[in-house]
């Protein structure tokens, strides 16, 4: 925060608290004129109005609340720049990766810092980590149990649901169904697999999902015969004539998603069959896949959450799959 702002915030601050500081004494005096307990001469409504002092229990609060505020503005960072005399901070502000973050957090835990993030970690570590391991490793404690195996212990399954909510649910959704943009995890469609150990690898280590534009090599009537041809392949009604000249543009397509259009694992490309649509099925949204591209994002997570984090996320995602199955 610049000089500037920091004293604006801090004048601002500070000044409000003195008046009405000076508010409240000028209110504790008697400056009407007429002794205290005799009427003021003025009625309304059948009251009449009698000069009596404030509550001296309100007083006594009003004054409390600002010598708390002098207290905390002291303690902790409120005014401007000031840090705090007792060091408090949030998190650290300054981090722009994660690497810094992790050194940050180190730093802190090691020099037991105010850092309120840091100490959250440590609480939950303390809590919490030894029920992650319990549930993840078998009972020697050096070897991850099976996904599989986790997804038939139900306390393993709600753990790796809470984590998930916690860490996943910004783009799948708390309830796994995804949003335009985030495949949903519970209609078995898998991007790359939905093999336990190819769902663990795609949390690791995230997925780059690329769909190039072809408008400028298909053109907007080549770009609209590739989408009749693309939803004919999942039952929808198009014109014929121009899903036959889509077919035969497609070939610039099979090379990722298959001359039948099923797609491929390896390339993270769709099935083009199945009728679910990561970015949207109608044919405006079809036409935008295939005219501008599409570049998708899935972010690793085994440097924020640790393998047996991931290890019970996994096998929640995987059952979760076996349910639709079933």
């Amino acid at each position: 925060m610049s000089t500037f702002w920091s004293l604006w915030i801090s004048i601002i601050t500070i000044g409000s608290l003195v008046g009405v500081g000076c508010l409240l004494f000028w209110c504790s005096r008697d400056k009407m004129g007429v002794e205290e307990g005799e009427d003021m001469g003025h009625e309304y409504d059948g009251i009449r109005e009698i000069n009596n002092p404030l509550p001296k229990w309100w007083s006594y609060m009003f004054w409390a609340t600002i010598a708390f505020a002098v207290l905390y503005l002291f303690l902790y960072p409120g005014l401007g720049n000031y840090k705090g005399f007792l060091g408090w901070t949030s998190s650290d502000q300054t981090v722009r990766s994660l690497e810094e973050s992790k050194a940050s957090l180190a730093n802190a835990q090691q020099n037991k810092q105010l850092n309120q993030y840091a100490r959250e970690l440590d609480e939950a570590e303390a809590r919490y980590g030894e029920t992650f391991k319990t549930l993840a490793y078998d009972t020697s404690g050096n070897t991850l149990l099976p996904i599989t195996d986790i997804a038939a212990n139900s306390e393993a399954i709600k753990v790796g649901q809470r984590l998930f909510i916690q860490n996943c649910s910004q783009c799948h959704g708390s309830d796994a169904r995804g949003q335009a943009g985030y495949p949903s995890l519970t209609d078995n469609a898998w991007l790359y697999g939905g093999e336990a150990e190819t769902i663990k690898t795609t949390i690791m280590e995230g997925r780059q999902g690329v769909m190039p534009a072809w408008g400028d090599a298909l053109g907007e009537d080549g770009v609209k015969e590739v989408t009749s041809y693309v939803l004919g392949l999942s039952g929808r009604k198009v014109n014929a004539k121009e899903a036959a000249a889509g077919k035969s543009r497609f070939v610039v397509c099979a090379a990722c998603h298959g001359t039948d259009g099923k797609g491929n694992p390896a390339f993270g490309a769709p099935d083009l069959t199945d009728n679910i649509w990561l970015y949207g099925g109608s044919r405006r949204a079809v036409e935008a896949t295939i005219m501008h591209g599409r570049h998708g994002v899935m972010p690793a997570w085994k440097d924020v959450l640790g393998e047996e984090k991931i290890q019970l996320i996994s096998a929640y995602v995987w059952n979760l799959s076996e349910k639709t199955d079933k």
